[in-house]
């Protein structure tokens, strides 16, 4: 895949998919609650099981982060599942996704560059 088959906001090597389990979703305000994810800069899909209770996420980590998902989710009444898996991985995917937003920042170095001032002769 390329960034062009992505939406626009979500570039390939940011991509992250995170899966997590929701409190409080009803089916009233589950299609509000994908659709107003689904419309977050950055986002390039959302989908939610409501017999499992999970939502699906795949987004540019260096664009949004997880914090932002949630204050979205908890405008809409629900809640990110309250037990020790659930925060486990919230915690770690919060982890990552802050590595990936540094690292998307980050100016490589390389140590095939010339240093400024040197010269390329061949000794």
């Amino acid at each position: 895949m390329s960034d062009l088959d992505h939406r626009v906001g979500v570039r390939e090597q940011n991509l992250v998919v995170r899966n997590l389990r929701l409190s409080n979703v009803t089916e009233e305000n589950c299609d509000e609650l994908v659709k107003s994810i689904d419309q977050l800069f950055g986002i390039d899909e959302v989908s939610y099981n409501i017999k499992e209770g999970e939502i699906h996420l795949a987004y540019d980590a260096a664009n949004i982060n997880l914090d932002g998902i949630e204050e979205v989710i908890r405008k809409h009444n629900a809640d990110v599942h309250d037990d020790w898996w659930t925060h486990t991985k919230e915690s770690y995917y919060k982890f990552v996704d802050q590595n990936v937003k540094d690292n998307a920042a980050h100016k490589p170095w390389s140590c095939h560059k010339v240093p400024p001032g040197a010269s390329r002769k061949n000794k």
